[in-house]
């Protein structure tokens, strides 16, 4: 369907507004903005104001590569690679606790495939946005290392899964796991070959991006970066999220003393570019949807599963956290917005669920975030009522 020049300037306008407005809202119902970004797209999508356009698809995609990207910028890997021994273990368990009750409720339930991949996804995203709000406790701080390590294995997997929706189980999928398993081992070598350098010579990361910088360099060097490793994704015929992903984890790994920069990409991409992906994710669920028989209960399942298989799996902390701070910890991986959305999406173009479970893990996806801020808000109030009652 061609649309003429009076809807293009009403869907500009429509997404204007919302990209403006939405902060505000958002402070009002005490929610993050990304949901009520979502919800808005929905909205106006259903009452005609924003229609289907290929360059607002063309900018949605790329606000979700550059959301992977910023998602990398929050790992450091050198100090991922400093966790301790016994962190690492428990991660390794937590992840594997996660697998297998996604596989036993698959299983159980007579679930697709799909769903053994949809349910444990991890994405560090909104633990980021939990920080800002809560400061810097200590389940934050483990639940950023443990989430950066998990969301490396989810967008490893959602790589894997991408490809075997596409060509299937085959050859087709063999040739992308060789070709992933050369990317990573090459990536490896670049990443301790540059390791070395800014070692031996740690004037050429600051001649990159000088603290000095009136010709924009950090921002021209991340855009490089980022854009190159998308141009590899693309070559190798690999998910291009986790070429994005990768491109992040340079930033902080090797421009330390660009402590800025993270936040500059960040506010670029959440002020811009982000908005539009949640915006155009909002406008694929039709509010009709909603009185599709089952799709509520199935979405509130889907949402009750994610977040009681985090909360369990998390108590492998208890000894390092404690029982409330390992709940908390578990429930900060509970909001998998972006993954779940992006991996649901391939599942569904490539046939693998239906219309009704698509719109329930986009359903599930708002749930999680709705219920798990709420959540932790409460149980910060408990515990904050707790921490008075001992000092008195």
């Amino acid at each position: 369907m061609t649309h003429g020049v009076g809807d293009n300037v009403v869907l500009i306008i429509t997404i204007s507004l919302i990209i403006i407005f939405s902060p505000f809202i958002a402070r009002v119902v005490k929610l993050p903005t990304t949901p009520i970004e979502i919800i808005l797209g929905s909205i106006f999508g259903y009452i005609g104001l924003i229609h289907d356009e290929h360059l607002f698809e063309l900018v949605a995609e790329f606000g979700f590569l550059y959301l992977m990207f910023i998602a990398g910028t929050e790992i450091n890997l050198k100090n991922v690679l400093k966790t301790p021994t016994s962190i690492i273990k428990k991660t390794v368990l937590y992840l594997v606790f996660l697998y297998a009750f996604s596989i036993a409720f698959s299983f159980q339930f007579d679930l697709g495939n799909v769903f053994m991949v949809l349910l444990p996804l991890i994405s560090v995203g909104l633990v980021a946005s939990l920080s800002k709000e809560y400061g810097k406790t200590s389940w934050l701080e483990l639940s950023m290392t443990v989430g950066g390590i998990g969301e490396v294995a989810s967008i490893f997997i959602l790589t894997l899964t991408s490809a075997a929706l596409q060509s299937g189980i085959g050859l087709g999928l063999f040739q992308t796991i060789f070709a992933l398993i050369v990317f990573i081992f090459i990536m490896f070598l670049v990443f301790r070959a540059m390791q070395l350098v800014f070692w031996w010579f740690p004037a050429i990361s600051t001649a990159l991006m000088p603290h000095e910088d009136n010709k924009e360099q950090d921002i021209r060097l991340s855009m490089g970066i980022f854009f190159l490793l998308i141009g590899a994704m693309l070559y190798l015929d690999l998910e291009l999220a986790f070429g994005a992903f990768l491109a992040g984890i340079f930033i902080p790994s090797f421009f330390e003393h660009k402590h800025e920069l993270p936040e500059k990409l960040s506010s670029y991409g959440f002020g811009f570019l982000i908005p539009i992906f949640f915006i155009h994710i909002g406008t694929i669920f039709n509010l009709d949807a909603l009185f599709i028989d089952g799709l509520v209960v199935k979405a509130l399942v889907i949402t009750g599963v994610m977040i009681l298989m985090r909360v369990i799996a998390s108590l492998v902390f208890i000894k390092n956290l404690g029982f409330v701070d390992s709940v908390l910890m578990g429930l900060s991986h509970s909001m998998p917005l972006t993954l779940l959305i992006a991996m649901a999406t391939l599942a569904f173009n490539a046939h693998s669920i239906d219309k009704l479970h698509y719109f329930a893990f986009i359903l599930a996806a708002l749930f999680q975030v709705i219920s798990v801020m709420i959540i932790i808000k409460l149980i910060n109030i408990y515990k904050e009522k707790k921490e008075v009652e001992v000092k008195e």
